[in-house]
């Protein structure tokens, strides 16, 4: 068991937030696994999709520091699809099913593609408020493995955990990102050779994303600075692509940067919905009001203009007392003054 897995925070956010199984399509073996963090009040939740290596528990750590917030994050795991367009089709009826006009939505690596893919799909008729995409791509040839795409549903579990595991950077990393990695690790080693074959089918089938159904689509890149398994041509691809997004940039991270900089991640997740707040389309429960700093109380008895009378007269007291220390250091330094130029008097004669 991974060092994560036995953290007390994991622990906490699989004793307080329950596992959900909904099927929305006429085939019952079609299981959306979900875990629904945060006030239900919220019409507009984050919406969050797993990597290809990943289960819907990935993203606790942000699950549970955004719900704290008051913000409403459903993070789900899709079942065996084999096409774009059947994906897009489920994740449609899953909306209707659990009653949300919009969402935001976050995914990481495949999980970021099947965002910006669903998006596009419902360009005429928008489901996507906005898009968060951490290490994704917007074209499948980076992966070269068109041709054996068709093929994966007949290869072995065991050969296919090891294609995904190739891309595994386990040099040059911190402690974080080692626990990460042995977290994936277990993630991808409870995935069924369906699961594992079709969301590989999914990452390598020949497809790409139409940047110019997306140009109303709110989206933030977020990527990291050091060695992943997406190179920097594709990264400036995406830059290319989106030329407006706004950038999140990590200076570290890997393949798994939410859970190996999970404050960061969740920091650039808030500021991506803080434009958001106080509108129709808010992630975050309508009733919690952003109060600033209150001012120092006065005194009891004493009314605020009073305490303000009072603090002005201690400034100037205060001021006062400064004023007379200075003088008195001033006289003290004449007196010094005067004593050497005495003494050497005195010696001349």
């Amino acid at each position: 068991m991974s060092t994560l897995t036995k953290s007390q925070e994991y622990q906490s956010f699989r004793a307080t937030v329950s596992q959900k199984r909904v099927v929305v399509d006429d085939d019952d073996s079609k299981e959306w696994i979900m875990y629904d963090a945060g006030p239900r009040c919220v019409k507009c939740p984050l919406v969050c999709f797993p990597p290809v290596s990943g289960t819907a528990d990935v993203y606790y750590q942000q699950m549970l520091s955004l719900a704290g917030q008051g913000f409403r994050v459903i993070s789900m795991e899709f079942p065996v699809y084999w096409s774009i367009p059947e994906f897009c089709e489920g994740f449609r009826k899953l909306l209707d099913h659990l009653q949300l006009d919009k969402v935001h939505v976050f995914g990481a690596s495949l999980g970021g593609y099947m965002a910006l893919k669903f998006a596009e799909h419902t360009f005429k008729s928008p489901r996507v408020q906005s898009l968060i995409v951490c290490n994704a791509f917007i074209d499948t040839a980076v992966f070269q493995q068109k041709m054996a795409a068709p093929t994966f549903w007949l290869v072995p579990a065991f050969i296919l955990k090891r294609m995904v595991m190739a891309n595994f950077n386990t040099k040059m990393t911190d402690g974080d990102m080692a626990d990460s990695i042995d977290f994936m690790v277990e993630r991808l080693d409870s995935l069924s050779q369906s699961q594992l074959a079709s969301r590989l089918t999914l990452n390598c089938k020949d497809s790409y994303v139409e940047p110019q159904k997306l140009k109303n689509v709110d989206i933030t890149l977020m990527d990291v600075f050091d060695e992943s398994a997406l190179s920097i041509s594709v990264k400036e691809e995406m830059y290319k692509c989106f030329p407006d997004a706004k950038r999140a940039h990590l200076k570290s991270g890997g393949n798994f940067p939410y859970l190996s900089r999970s404050a960061e991640v969740t920091l650039h997740i808030q500021i991506h919905l803080r434009q958001y707040l106080d509108t129709g389309h808010s992630a975050r429960d309508p009733s919690i009001v952003d109060t600033p700093p209150a001012p120092s109380q006065p005194r009891e008895g004493q009314s605020s203009s009073k305490a303000a009378a009072a603090q002005d007269s201690e400034s100037e007291e205060e001021d006062d007392d400064d004023d007379d220390d200075d003088e008195e250091e001033e006289e003290e330094d004449d007196e010094a003054a005067t004593e050497e130029k005495q003494t050497e008097t005195d010696q001349g004669l």
